[in-house]
């Protein structure tokens, strides 16, 4: 099935001439994101052409497709809603992924689910097929991996309201997550913005074998980086290393690619992805692309002298990575599973796996399920007792068929494995986990992106470690945070030492792929009567209304609101699991605002002092508070405020409840962008040591707003409870257009006034 054919035929249609217009204004040799990026100018007329300055110039886009999970598609869509459209401007699609509960299995959980969220799947579904949007069933797959299957290509570029969109970039595409403002910017046709990213080229030699896998390449990458150390920047992989790795796997490396703080990344084309557009039905795609294969890589002269067009290399020789278990808390935690047995006593880390996940959106393809099943299928032909719990979530419909059909999920339940439904489940903190309550300390393993602190299971004391899906499936055997499958051996049910063979598995099933409902509903070429209906009582929905215009006046005499210590990344601002029901009521979910955020001023979570009755009480509390008596507020944060998921509900939440700033150390990409979109200011710290002047009783006035100008610094006076105060400057990343986002209340409500 090749869906959006005309787009793509269209787009390598004229995708050679685009490149050679390009490189004549460009003037030089193009990285392969480059050719991407350039070919999908808004206005690419070659006298406007030129060389964008990275990490400097606002570029304008014109993505080929969106797409969005059914969290997001809620929020994004009530947007849309409002822009007066009566279709979509480009091919665009919603997936119900990240409602479904995982506890019992899929048997019980998706029909479950189907009950539970009837009024959120009907809003969706309604409203796909009234703007002519594909849209994919509950228990049809994760976004992701139904995206991979069925829409990526070489050489495009899309948008997602999910960070994990750039999942993509194994199969060549320029795919970036986004909120769902920028989403709608390109469902109505306008141009999306975006910071001309540095570019990393990550040069890849050696080859993978045994134990580790392209998991372990882009958990070494998180070590070496951090999670802000691609901010504002592509990762773009070339060498001769790339041979050794699927699509499947280049995908499980862009995914993660998110946790890097990375726009996106991406891999040329090669005879894998060749080989991958070929087997899940999209021959004709495979063609196309390999008549454009010398344009879907970069300039030879670049492979020659990387380091005269990349902004940074990372070295990177496959043969010395080892297996590696990232954590807990945060992803760049990194070690290799030599390392464990000392770091882990020594931080005292819970030494007993209790559970075991395999899936979610960036290991759950064929390879992914075949290569863990062959662990398991030793565990029971070696008779190796199973010490902890094993959870697989397969990545779509016709990853899950397949691999039923092919024995791949019985070598799972022959160990005691719990099937769940193709969706996120636990990696979105959508796992029922009955021992969650008792918050004791544990330790789980994972195939995850993300092992945030509460954020599969809601217990701050869950120690999550993310690995590959062989090595978690080893480990939850095992039992044992500290087993290595090189060189430790397990004991059998009769009492004889034993050793788990490295994974194995096909890449391709070797019967093809099958399926008997992929459960997608196309886009309605018929939408007379299609009525798209919110129940003004509903605790789900509820229509936006638009927020206000800035009045024309500094800000004066705000209330803090929180100083935030530490890590505060989207989880923290606007908790996942069983707030997912209310992504589409603004009202409801901003109850949840900052509740997992630290106060500086007594270390504990959703307790904050109120300034107008001296009370502490929850962050949301004290924001309406202060929004009833008509004042705004201000949050205070340190580094990477917002580092995590694209969920914008962390920027309309605290809109929604009057706070106007949020003045931080640094901001994560995607959150600084979401926050503009929603009319607020993402101000940061000059000198980050101003941070410290910060006092609980402060009122905070921004002065300076009169004059709003790019590049132009604002001031923040802060006055003490005890009379003094403290002034110093602030910086800020807006340009003209943003600062009219800011004026206006919103870039939506920009877009109206200018009748866009």
């Amino acid at each position: 099935m090749i869906l959006d054919r005309e787009m793509i035929e269209a787009f390598y249609a004229s995708y050679e001439k685009q490149i050679e217009k390009v490189r004549r204004s460009v003037g030089r040799p193009l990285t392969y994101a480059e050719k991407v990026l350039y070919t999908h100018l808004y206005d690419d007329r070659e006298g406007l052409l030129k060389p964008y300055r990275r990490g400097t110039d606002y570029v304008d886009f014109r993505p080929d497709r969106v797409a969005m999970q059914d969290a997001t598609a809620q929020m994004a869509l009530l947007q849309f809603m409002n822009a007066g459209k009566s279709s979509v401007a480009v091919p665009a699609s919603v997936h119900c992924d990240h409602l479904i509960r995982a506890e019992m299995g899929v048997e019980k959980d998706l029909p479950e689910a189907l009950r539970t969220n009837k009024e959120v799947y009907e809003f969706l579904r309604s409203v796909s097929q009234k703007y002519q949007i594909g849209f994919w069933e509950p228990g049809a797959g994760i976004i992701h991996q139904v995206v991979l299957e069925n829409y990526a290509f070489p050489g495009g570029m899309m948008v997602g309201t999910d960070s994990h969109t750039p999942n993509a970039g194994g199969l060549g595409m320029i795919a970036v997550g986004v909120g769902g403002a920028d989403a709608v910017d390109v469902l109505t046709g306008q141009a999306w913005e975006l910071k001309m990213p540095r570019l990393i080229g990550v040069h890849l030699t050696g080859s993978l074998t045994g134990w580790t896998s392209p998991k372990d390449v882009i958990l070494e990458i998180l070590g070496r980086l951090t999670t802000k150390g691609g901010t504002n920047a592509i990762l773009e992989y070339f060498g001769d290393g790339l041979s050794s790795m699927t699509t499947t796997g280049k995908a499980t490396v862009c995914n993660m690619g998110a946790e890097l703080g990375a726009t996106c990344s991406i891999f040329p084309f090669d005879h894998h992805a060749e080989e991958y557009l070929t087997k899940t039905g999209r021959e004709a795609v495979a063609a196309l692309a390999r008549q454009n294969g010398k344009h879907l890589q970069a300039d030879p002269e670049v492979y020659d002298q990387p380091e005269k067009y990349y902004d940074q290399i990372v070295e990177i020789n496959l043969s010395e990575i080892e297996p590696h278990l990232n954590g807990p808390f945060t992803p760049d935690a990194s070690m290799t599973v030599t390392e464990v047995k000392q770091v882990a006593p020594a931080n005292d880390y819970p030494m007993t796996i209790e559970v075991g996940l395999v899936g979610s959106c960036t290991n759950s393809s064929y390879q992914d399920l075949c290569r863990a099943a062959s662990i398991a299928r030793q565990a029971y032909e070696k008779h190796i007792p199973v010490k902890g719990q094993l959870i697989i979530n397969p990545g779509s419909e016709q990853i899950r068929f397949t691999a039923e059909r092919d024995g791949i999920l019985e070598d799972f339940k022959r160990i005691g494995a719990l099937i769940m439904t193709n969706a996120c489940g636990p990696c979105i903190g959508q796992w029922k986990r009955h021992a969650a309550e008792e918050e004791r300390k544990n330790a789980i393993v994972t195939s995850f992106n993300r092992n945030f602190r509460r954020r599969a299971d809601g217990n701050p004391n869950t120690y999550a470690f993310v690995a590959s899906p062989e090595l978690t499936t080893a480990l939850a055997i095992a039992g044992r945070l500290d087993f290595n499958p090189i060189t430790d051996q397990l004991q059998n049910s009769d009492g004889e030492p034993v050793w788990l063979d490295a994974p194995t598995g096909d890449t391709f099933p070797p019967r093809g792929f099958e399926v008997s409902n992929p459960g997608f509903l196309p886009p309605s070429a018929d939408r007379t009567g299609i009525r798209v209906v919110i129940d003004p009582a509903s605790t789900r929905l509820q229509k936006l209304m638009p927020f206000e215009a800035w009045d024309g006046k500094d800000l004066i005499d705000m209330p803090l609101l929180i100083k935030v210590k530490g890590k505060c990344t989207t989880d923290h601002i606007s908790m996942a699991g069983p707030w997912l029901k209310f992504r589409g009521h603004l009202q409801n979910i901003s109850d949840n605002l900052l509740m997992g955020a630290v106060n500086a001023f007594n270390d504990e979570s959703n307790h904050v002092k109120d300034q107008l009755d001296g009370e502490y009480k929850k962050v949301s509390s004290a924001a309406k508070d202060y929004k009833a008596h008509g004042m705004s507020s201000v949050v205070i944060a340190e580094d990477n405020y917002g580092e995590g998921s694209s969920r914008e509900h962390a920027a309309m939440e605290p809109r929604f409840l009057n706070v106007k700033v949020i003045l931080a150390k640094s901001f994560a990409r995607i959150h600084e962008t979401n926050l503009k979109k929603q009319g607020m200011l993402a101000l940061t710290f000059c000198d980050k040591e101003d941070y410290d002047k910060v006092q609980e009783d402060d009122r905070i006035s921004l002065m300076g707003l009169t004059d709003f100008a790019p590049g132009r610094q604002l001031q923040i006076r802060l006055k003490h409870a005890d009379g003094t105060e403290d002034t110093f400057p602030v910086d800020h990343t807006y340009n003209e257009m943003q600062i009219n986002w800011f004026k206006a209340g919103s870039a939506l409500n920009y877009s109206k006034q200018c009748g866009i």
